[in-house]
């Protein structure tokens, strides 16, 4: 059975992918890498090796999408499907380079390190899941668990610019995010697909960036049906 690695996002852990491996155990072997312990890109890809074994199915949401296209960097052959959520193939912008260079500050000081407030539910959830407090509870409890030092430590990873290394993608490819994504829009993500050649392109209509949180049929469906291809 297929080993499929999921790669979770800055401060998220194995909860952010529950409802995935619930519907897909039947299908693969899901495992969760952790990649909450490496100071660097290529650490947190031997995280994922490590989670994989010789072959596997990739899937990265958010930062998570970003460790993956790092393992398509130093080892694409090891991989035989590639599934990007909610990310981006840029680095920072300097406005963005600034507003993380400012959140890493507060996090030093941890009496002002408030995890997941009200801001960032509407920054990250669609309007319609913004009161649901089972989704953003979730998001709450990983931010806790995980704390301060952790969002330092993935706050600092260097973005690199990974548009020239989606081209030589061979591998089936899924490319998915929220239609109400404000943090990794839908154009960039329309923008990655155009660049993988194998790639197909899902909206997911009733989310933001939480997309396995706010549409899980949807990001599971999409998953299943590129492990089949």
């Amino acid at each position: 059975m297929t080993r499929l690695v999921l790669v979770p996002g800055l401060l998220n852990d194995a909860d952010l992918w529950r409802d995935q491996i619930a519907a897909l155990a039947g299908l693969c072997t899901p495992v969760v890498a952790d990649i909450t312990r490496g100071e660097t890109l290529g650490a947190l890809a031997e995280a994922v090796l490590d989670a994989g074994g010789a072959r596997f199915a990739l899937a990265g949401f958010s930062l998570g999408g970003i460790v993956a296209q790092t393992v398509m960097r130093i080892v694409p052959e090891r991989v035989s499907h590639l599934a990007l959520l909610d990310t981006t193939m840029l680095p920072d912008s300097p406005g963005r380079a600034e507003e993380r260079s400012n959140l890493i500050a507060l996090a030093h000081n941890a009496g002002r390190f408030h995890g997941f407030g009200e801001k960032l539910i509407a920054r990250y959830f669609a309007p319609e899941h913004r009161t649901d407090a089972a989704m953003t509870g979730r998001v709450r409890a990983m931010t806790a668990r995980l704390g301060p030092e952790v969002f330092i430590r993935q706050s600092r990873l260097h973005r690199p610019d990974n548009r020239e290394m989606l081209k030589s993608v061979t591998v089936p490819a899924l490319v998915l995010c929220g239609a109400h994504d404000l943090l990794t829009p839908p154009q960039l993500h329309r923008e990655m697909a155009a660049l993988i050649p194998t790639a197909r392109l899902v909206i997911a209509n009733h989310a933001a960036h939480m997309t396995p949180i706010e549409a899980p049929e949807v990001v599971s469906g999409a998953l299943a049906r590129l492990l089949g291809r």
